[in-house]
């Protein structure tokens, strides 16, 4: 038995669960999501929690088992809690800012780059510590902005300038060596 599928998911107090047939809605405070799960999974409500069976052992199955529960799991805390991924900006110059929905970016270019986010993500920059919080209920679509954040100025080996997550370690090279 797949060790993350066979844990059931606990569902919030203010979160809905609706199941028809391969599609799942989940409903909470923050919001509405909803994903088709693959058809050979099921998954039922039993209390205040949500189970997802397989009907077989094979190994696609298992896969699938983990996966389909993690996905709905995702989709609940996301619903009721949210996401949130923290980008730092390290580099003399380099700042963001955010005009209406769209997110500025001062990233030593010859020109500021303008990145509008998809529907449900929002941003938030802190100017004191050079931080933006990239936010939103989807756990899948927080970590593509963020991704596509971070690609506009990676962090470059040699002095570690660039976009980089808040929790990231860049290992830096040595440079030239004069003599």
């Amino acid at each position: 038995m797949s060790r993350v599928g066979k844990a059931p998911v606990a569902i919030p107090d203010k979160t809905k669960i609706e199941i028809n047939g391969p599609h799942v809605v989940v409903t909470g405070p923050l919001g509405s999501l909803e994903r088709t799960i693959h058809q050979d999974m099921t998954a039922a409500i039993e209390g205040r929690e949500l189970v997802v069976t397989r009907p077989s052992d094979q190994k696609r199955h298992r896969a699938l088992h983990g996966l389909t529960r993690a996905l709905i799991a995702n989709m609940v805390e996301g619903v009721s809690k949210g996401y949130v991924i923290t980008l730092k900006m390290v580099g003399v110059g380099y700042r963001a800012e955010v005009r209406g929905k769209t997110l500025v970016l001062f990233l030593g270019y010859s020109h500021p780059i303008v990145f509008t986010p998809p529907d449900g993500v929002t941003f938030e920059v802190l100017p004191k510590e050079s931080k933006i919080l990239v936010k939103s209920i989807d756990k899948e679509l927080v970590g593509q902005v963020a991704a596509k954040v971070r690609s506009f100025r990676k962090p470059e080996p040699y002095k570690g300038k660039g976009v980089r997550y808040e929790d990231e370690q860049v290992r830096t090279k040595a440079g030239k060596t004069a003599g």
